[in-house]
């Protein structure tokens, strides 16, 4: 007997290996699993902008990506002796204007590259619900903090979101025509609205995703969301507030994801790279002993060879560290 209702994922062309250059941009959620692609050596970009919940938003930090655009003091404001900006989570806020700017314009011109070179755009929606600026009549990524009066807070439209991306992704297309987007909607439910408002939010994306793969080829969907709310329909795959998925719960939808994407070669390199990752995190009592120094050339050289061998994998830093412990 079944005792879990098993999220069925169709079979998929979409093969994701370590020679993919993958971008990510979106909700928190993102960040969980984007992680694990950088801790398993991926070649991959997470939220240059910093978190971004609403398709809108991601989708404007995509155009900056694919334009010129530079930012300068009148894309910037000042509240509470910081420096914000509307299109950048918080996380960036500096007390110093040209600091604040440079940090922003440098990190656009990072992704600007990675986004010319990305094999796999790899999108996590959050919530269709937006703030827009009353001021600067836009809709804002973060709202900083900022008095809710400054703001109209309204849910998009599925048809708003389906004409915005399916432009933007003719867009995207025209300079990088082989590129694939992977879809999927963030499972954390953002309940302050109530049970039933999360549900239109939540279903709004989903139906939004489903239109954008039927017009546009190479765009595909993982169902995360589905996953927990229905194979892992049990709070204690929740962290404490309830909302956020546990670790567990994590860990799961990665395994899944793999299952997914992910070809025997690809999870065979993976294996590989997490014997050499523990022992290159490895420390003991001793660290100057002559049995940690021996430990740490056997390492290295285990590094190095991983290295020869999948050539496409960067593991600069990782020698650089090696050695100077040496």
């Amino acid at each position: 007997m079944e005792f879990v209702t098993k999220v069925d994922i169709p079979p998929s062309d979409l093969s994701i290996s370590h020679r993919h250059k993958i971008l990510m941009l979106g909700s928190c959620f993102i960040e969980n699993v984007g992680k694990i692609l950088i801790d398993n050596k991926f070649d991959s970009m997470l939220n240059p902008f910093g978190v971004l919940y609403n398709p809108s938003s991601i989708a404007e930090a995509l155009s900056v990506l694919s334009g010129n655009k530079t930012f300068t003091k009148e894309d910037i404001f000042n509240s509470r002796g910081l420096y914000h900006s509307f299109h950048f989570h918080s996380s960036f806020s500096d007390t110093d204007e040209s600091t604040f700017l440079r940090r922003i314009n440098n990190q656009v011109e990072q992704a600007r590259i990675v986004l010319q070179q990305t094999d796999i755009l790899f999108i996590t929606f959050g919530t269709a619900y937006v703030f827009h600026s009353k001021e600067k009549d836009m809709i804002v990524g973060n709202c900083h903090k900022l008095p809710a009066s400054e703001f109209d807070r309204y849910r998009l439209p599925t048809d708003h979101i389906v004409t915005e991306w399916h432009e933007l992704i003719e867009s995207l297309r025209e300079k990088n025509p082989s590129l694939k987007i992977l879809f999927t909607v963030s499972p954390i439910r953002h309940f302050k609205d109530g049970a039933h408002v999360n549900q239109l939010s939540k279903s709004t994306l989903l139906l939004a995703i489903e239109r954008l793969m039927q017009q546009n080829k190479d765009v595909y969907y993982f169902p995360s969301y589905e996953i927990v709310l229905d194979e892992l329909r049990d709070y204690r795959f929740y962290s404490e507030d309830m909302v956020h998925p546990s670790t567990t719960a994590i860990k799961y939808i990665w395994e899944r994801f793999q299952q997914a994407f992910m070809e025997k070669e690809t999870l065979a390199t993976q294996e590989e790279w997490k014997k050499i990752a523990l022992a290159i995190n490895h420390r003991p009592l001793n660290e100057s002993g002559s049995e940690y120094k021996s430990f740490l050339r056997q390492t290295l050289l285990k590094l190095k060879t991983f290295n020869d061998k999948y050539p496409y994998i960067c593991c600069e830093n990782e020698i650089s560290d090696l050695e100077s412990r040496l």
